[in-house]
């Protein structure tokens, strides 16, 4: 009987046997969530030839006669907006703009095509032909939204040599200051070339956030005391903005899906942890824009709604709490953007805009 169950038929009969149970279990074990949406080899190759693009003419830009040129002339700021829906604030945004002139700043828009998204239309909106060409589908918890920031980089490296400073925002982002102090603080001499980007270590979640896609996956490239964790909103200098999409190391291993989407927020890690291990000198490890994660649900911050606007709330969370002050090194910098607001909070906002918000 014994030689009978070590048998060679025996054994290949058993494997045939289990084959359909391998079928039905495997995929729910070895592969990512079904939902989510993975990065084509087509998408891949379209965004490393932007890239490409990005990285030559900044190269060519950075020659000693343009970088003479550039020095005469006044750098700018591009503000990059990365929505799946309208931009509900528009005419908050065109408010804080009022009154500067397009030397100082570019606005650029990532929409998921797949996702309805009406631009702004009305006469006079800086926001009028910003939609960028070689925008993709994104999806939350998938490094697509990874892919979306760097094509909003590089778009912006590409277009204008004199883009000094990159500022993620969302669709829920609102000013929380007038346009001049943000450029005064940004241009400020001794704090020019620092990217302002959260960088965490020690969070609670952070090994489940590190094995989302599975232990040991993140290796050699990542290991677990390198690991950071931060906002997904960011203001990045030129050269870290460069830096990005030149990164191919690292990409490698956040661009793949993960099996745990519940852990999975690939977009608050690629970008801390990247500065983190190649040039933590260089960037301020805080963010500029203010998040309320108090009463937060499925992973999405809170949300405020009209009734709860007013000065005082301004007032508020325009400065980070006094403790911050030694957790994050914020050197007296307060919070320039915040988030997350109800598309009805646009009327309140206008109402308080010239009295308040755009007020020091």
């Amino acid at each position: 009987m014994v030689m009978m169950l070590s048998s060679p038929s025996v054994l290949s009969f058993a494997l045939i046997l289990s084959l359909p149970l391998l079928l039905l279990v495997g995929p729910r074990v070895l592969q990512p969530h079904r939902n989510n949406l993975l990065i084509t080899l087509p998408d891949e190759l379209d965004d490393l030839a932007l890239f490409r693009r990005a990285i030559s003419v900044s190269a060519r830009s950075n020659s000693s006669t343009l970088h003479h040129l550039h020095k005469r002339r006044k750098r700018k700021i591009a503000f990059m907006f990365l929505t799946n829906s309208d931009l509900h604030f528009a005419p908050l945004w065109d408010r804080f703009f009022q009154g500067q002139g397009r030397e100082l700043f570019n606005i650029y828009i990532h929409a998921d095509p797949s996702a309805p998204f009406n631009p702004p239309s009305y006469d006079g909106t800086v926001f009028s032909g910003r939609l960028i060409p070689t925008a993709k589908r994104t999806q939350r918890s998938s490094p697509t939204l990874i892919s979306a920031e760097r094509r909003l980089l590089a778009t912006a490296l590409l277009d204008d040599p004199l883009n000094a400073f990159f500022a993620l925002l969302s669709q829920h982002c609102i000013p929380l200051r007038p346009f001049h102090s943000l450029y005064h603080a940004l241009f400020n001499h001794e704090h020019e070339q620092r990217s302002f980007i959260e960088i965490l270590d020690g969070e609670p979640s952070l090994w489940s956030r590190y094995i989302a896609r599975g232990q040991g996956v993140m290796l050699p490239e990542v290991p677990f005391s390198e690991f950071r964790v931060g906002s997904q909103f960011f203001v990045l200098s030129r050269r870290h903005a460069l830096l990005v999409i030149q990164d191919r190391r690292l990409w490698r291993k956040f661009r793949l899906p993960c099996f745990n989407r519940n852990s999975c927020y690939p977009e608050e890690h690629y970008f801390p942890t990247l500065l983190w291990m190649r040039d933590l000198e260089g960037c301020f490890p805080f963010t500029l824009t203010h998040v309320n994660w108090t009463g937060s649900t499925n992973g999405h911050p809170y949300t405020y709604r009209p009734h709860e606007l007013s000065p005082g709330l301004i007032r508020t969370i325009r400065s980070p709490p006094p403790n911050s002050t030694t957790k994050d090194h914020r050197h007296g910098f307060p919070y320039f953007f915040a988030r997350k607001f109800s598309p009805d909070c646009l009327q309140p906002f206008l109402d308080m805009a010239d009295s308040c918000l755009f007020r020091d």
